[in-house]
């Protein structure tokens, strides 16, 4: 197995069983929790980066102005995808959200034809097409607009293209990003102090310290994901995601007690059967690669 798809099911497994981490606090606003998400993760990077001696990275950054753009726009897409996940899963939408994660795949492979040129081959093309047709299938199921869905699915799509463009270690990539909306989170903070609706530094003192660590919990998938991403293409990426999904819906029956219907079911075996073709497909044209450059 190489690094970059070892990587990639890290993060994808952390992903998945996130939901049991937020549900710790929901009773806390989704944009108090993201504020501190935001706070914990960048001294927590902070830290990381510090260790690691990364400061003359920085110091390349700041007189980038291109590299400092994309970290910029990728810095807010995560913190927007952050923002929805929390809200969703903390009001009873962790199937929506694991919809949402099947549709990223999908977005991916447009974005990578789109803005990478990559070119996925017929069998490729057909996963995604049985892919499509389950997900179509899900959303006419789910019977409205998926907004929370398709909002994570586009966000963290375009989060993962701008990775692909950031030519950046990946802990001073991601410190980076969590600086960007740094002053937002501190505002926010000092905003719940002025009007008294600060929850967080309310919760007992057990609590307040799992809240801390939303630091560490973030940090570590967006780390394997951003190594992932910088060794594997995105459409391929993006396939490999469908474990978080899995797991979260998983989560959504059997400990969030949500209604799954059997269409839904029918959908959920679709999308396996897409990832099955499209794995075989890539393993295929691998083989004829090596054989074509012998």
């Amino acid at each position: 197995m190489n690094n970059g798809l070892t990587n990639a099911i890290i993060a994808y497994i952390m992903w998945g069983v996130l939901p049991l981490y937020w549900k710790l606090f929901e009773n806390v606003p989704a944009g108090e929790i993201l504020s501190h998400r935001v706070v914990w993760s960048f001294v927590f990077m902070g830290i990381f980066v510090a260790v690691q001696r990364r400061w003359s990275d920085m110091k390349r950054i700041l007189t980038s102005h291109s590299t400092l753009l994309s970290l910029t726009a990728s810095g807010l897409l995560i913190a927007i995808n952050w923002l929805i996940f929390i809200w969703a899963v903390n009001n009873g939408h962790v199937v929506e959200t694991s919809l949402g994660y099947y549709l990223n795949p999908l977005l991916n492979v447009l974005l990578a034809v789109v803005f990478l040129h990559e070119k996925p081959n017929r069998g490729q093309w057909l996963a995604i097409a049985i892919a499509g047709v389950a997900v179509l299938i899900i959303a006419i199921d789910y019977g409205r607009f998926p907004w929370v869905a398709i909002s994570l699915a586009v966000s963290f799509g375009l989060y993962g293209l701008a990775k692909k463009k950031i030519k950046q270690d990946a802990s001073v990539g991601l410190f980076s990003e969590t600086a960007v909306v740094l002053p937002v989170a501190l505002g926010y903070w000092i905003y719940l102090a002025i009007v008294g609706k600060a929850t967080a530094w309310t919760l007992p003192a057990p609590m307040f310290i799992e809240l801390l660590l939303a630091g560490v919990v973030t940090a570590l998938p967006l780390l394997f994901f951003a190594r992932a991403a910088a060794r594997m293409s995105l459409s391929t990426l993006g396939f490999v995601q469908y474990i978080g999904p899995t797991i979260m819906l998983i989560l959504s029956v059997f400990v969030f007690k949500e209604t799954v219907s059997p269409v839904l079911l029918v959908g959920f075996a679709l999308i396996w059967t897409a990832l099955i073709v499209y794995a075989a497909a890539s393993m295929r044209a691998t083989r004829l690669a090596k054989v074509n450059g012998t």
